[in-house]
This record gives C-alpha cells, sequence and structure tokens, in this order.
C-alpha cells in the first residue's frame, strides 16, 4: 500500500469537512477549470497514456450503467472536480453532463446534506490515504435535486478507479444507490447518523465522567432509583446522589432524555 505525498495530502476542512487532494500547481484549494469534451478526462495532464486509460474506465461504465439501479460518479481526485456521472444520476438530479462538472465543494453544497458529510468523510480520507487495490468504503447521505425537494437517503460505496504511473489517485468511483423511503431502515439511519452527529459534539464532555460516573449514568438510563444503584455498585446512596448531580452538571444535562442520549451515543445500553 502506497502512502500519498505531502503535496497531495487529503485534507479535512473542520468547518466543512470536505475531503480534496491539494495540487500545488493549482490556484487554490477549490481551483475550477473547465473539463475538456471528449475523450481528454484529465486536463492536468497530456500523458496519452493516461489519458486512454480514463477514457477506456469511463467507456466500460456507460456500457453498464442502464443496468445499475442507481447514480454512477467518477470523481477526478487532482482537479477536484466531477467528471463524469451516469444518465441515471443526471436525470435525478435534473442535469447534463456539462452541468454536473464542477467543483466537489459546489457539488456537496448543492446536492447534499452538509450535516451527513462529518460521518463518511474521515472514510474517504482513509481510503485515500491507504491506497489500498479493490478497497471499498461505504456510507450514507443525503441527497436532493434542489432546495424545495425533500432529502433522500443514499447508500454510496467508493473505490479508486485509476491511478497515475507513479500509483497516487487520479479517479474515484462512487455508486450511489437509492433507498426504499418506506424501508424500516430508513428512520434507523437517520438515527443512527443523528447519534453520530452528537458524538462528535459532546465527545469532550462524556470524557469528563470518571468510570464510576459512566456506570452510574447506565444503571441512571435503565431505569434503577437511587437505591438499586447503590445497591448494584455496593456504594450508599448519597454516593449515588452525589455522582448524579455531577454527571448532570458535566453534561449540561436537564432531563432524562438528554441522559439517555449520551447513553445511547456512547455505547453504555
Amino acid at each position: 500500500m502506497l502512502k500519498l505525498p505531502s503535496s497531495r495530502r487529503a485534507i479535512l476542512f473542520s468547518d466543512t469537512a470536505f475531503w480534496v487532494y491539494k495540487n500545488p500547481a493549482q490556484k487554490g484549494i477549490f481551483g475550477f477549470s473547465e473539463l475538456m469534451k471528449g475523450p481528454d478526462w484529465l486536463n492536468h495532464t497530456q500523458d496519452p497514456i493516461l489519458q486512454q486509460a480514463a477514457h477506456e474506465k469511463i467507456l466500460r461504465i456507460q456500457e453498464v450503467e442502464k443496468d445499475i439501479p442507481g447514480a454512477l460518479i467518477v470523481h477526478n481526485l487532482v482537479e477536484q472536480t466531477i467528471v463524469y456521472m451516469s444518465e441515471w444520476g443526471r436525470k435525478t438530479l435534473g442535469v447534463t453532463l456539462e452541468e454536473i462538472r464542477m467543483p466537489h465543494q459546489e457539488y456537496h453544497q448543492r446536492y447534499f446534506n452538509m450535516e451527513d458529510i462529518p460521518n463518511y468523510a474521515p472514510k474517504i480520507f482513509a481510503l485515500m490515504e491507504r491506497n489500498a487495490d479493490d478497497e471499498i468504503v461505504t456510507f450514507f447521505q443525503q441527497v436532493r435535486p434542489s432546495p424545495s425537494d425533500p432529502w433522500r437517503w443514499y447508500s454510496s460505496s467508493m473505490k479508486i478507479l485509476l491511478r497515475d504511473h507513479d500509483a497516487r489517485p487520479l479517479l474515484s468511483l462512487t455508486i450511489a444507490l437509492p433507498i426504499d423511503e418506506e424501508h424500516y431502515i430508513t428512520p434507523k439511519i437517520e438515527r443512527l447518523m443523528q447519534e453520530n452527529s452528537f458524538l462528535r459534539q459532546n465527545q469532550q464532555a462524556f470524557a469528563s465522567l470518571s468510570k464510576r460516573e459512566r456506570e452510574v449514568l447506565r444503571l441512571l438510563v435503565l431505569g434503577r432509583n437511587s437505591m438499586e444503584i447503590a445497591d448494584d455498585l455496593f456504594i450508599s446512596e448519597a454516593t449515588v446522589k452525589t455522582h448524579r448531580k455531577n454527571i448532570r452538571s458535566k453534561l449540561n444535562a436537564e432531563s432524562t432524555y438528554d441522559l439517555l442520549q449520551f447513553a445511547q451515543a456512547f455505547n453504555l445500553v
């Protein structure tokens, strides 16, 4: 497995959690250059071997895309742009091939729920860093064609599609499959994403709890009263009440529901 050199290091922005590859030859992190028509999918190089390889990869995608019940998206990892999207995906978003060829930042801001990005960006970051053959990462995303449309959940899987002569990633392929809105798993995905978001936002607060306070918190959300917790942990009831007070203070919890959120997000129950 090959590590990427520092000049192409993946960068995870704290404000938007975008992952990008910094190319020193470009102006700015999200520099946009007009993608060439026809078989020239790689504007940053005129290498005929790489151009031909990219062209053949996308031709193969076009040959099978009508049999795939979802969208196929090819990203140029050097230019940080969308290179190609299958017809199903373009129809879903209501765009042409030329319109979808845009920088990653604009693409995500226009069509994706930005709150979800921190859930899957680290996985993409790690995929590019490991740069391993045949590795695939899978994640959930919410997508909508326009602000007036409702969000829809997709299960997306990504892999590296093409590397350069030094085995560095050039193109990636994502397959995005829509999840049936009537399926029972859809609300479960939403709850899971909410828990992940809650976990990220409250890691520091939870880390401030002692081991004993976490034990008391778990028993509290399971419905135990102070006397029962004291018996379970072989401590006095007064000590339990002190732990309860400290837990609420450290977690800024005002209700039992607040405590339950912490217990669920941090796998205490």
